[in-house]
């Protein structure tokens, strides 16, 4: 489990890994079928369908060595209010090491996303894991496209990725400020 942030904390989260008894918590963010579609989960019509798929999906990124998002905890209530970790991506034919992060909407707009995925960027380039990162966002999502110029990372093109027209975010370890 090389990428997982497992027991690593910011000031204000510490990151452990998603539990089946998660699920209940984890399902409100897919009641919102903007969120569903940023996500690229539309296909699944329902949010228990929905958080069921993103759970397989987790657990076999786990297993697999394939990185996964480890879920936020807040140090101060305990709450669990996102998700955010590296992932092993082929894109264009390609490794690569995405940050991704999902925030629970009651906390959005608080900084925990942008507070965790610096995190992130910071666990996968001093150990080494790849001399770039990237973040793939949809391309309507201007909430994570923000999140990721804040991580330093800059806009690199469009892509098509999981059948959805997707902006391409980057950044460099020599361009990597610690």
């Amino acid at each position: 489990m090389k990428y997982l942030l497992t027991n690593q904390k910011t000031q204000r989260l510490s990151f452990r890994n998603l539990q089946p008894s998660d699920f209940q918590v984890w399902q409100e963010l897919f009641k919102d079928e903007q969120t569903a579609k940023m996500l690229g989960m539309e296909n699944f019509k329902t949010p228990e369908e929905r958080c069921d798929k993103w759970f397989e999906w987790t657990f076999h990124r786990y297993k697999n060595n394939l990185g996964g998002q480890n879920v936020l905890i807040s140090k101060e209530t305990n709450e669990l209010i996102g998700q955010c970790g590296l992932l092993v991506r082929e894109v264009e034919n390609e490794f690569e090491l995405e940050i991704a992060y999902s925030i629970l909407p009651q906390f959005r707009g608080k900084g925990f996303a942008i507070e965790a995925a610096k995190k992130c960027r910071d666990f996968a380039f001093e150990n080494n894991f790849h001399n770039r990162l990237i973040s793939i966002i949809h391309s309507e999502n201007s909430n994570s496209k923000n999140v990721a110029l804040k991580n330093g990372m800059t806009f690199k093109k469009q892509i098509e990725y999981s059948g959805n027209r997707m902006d391409l975010f980057q950044i460099e370890k020599s361009d990597w400020q610690k």
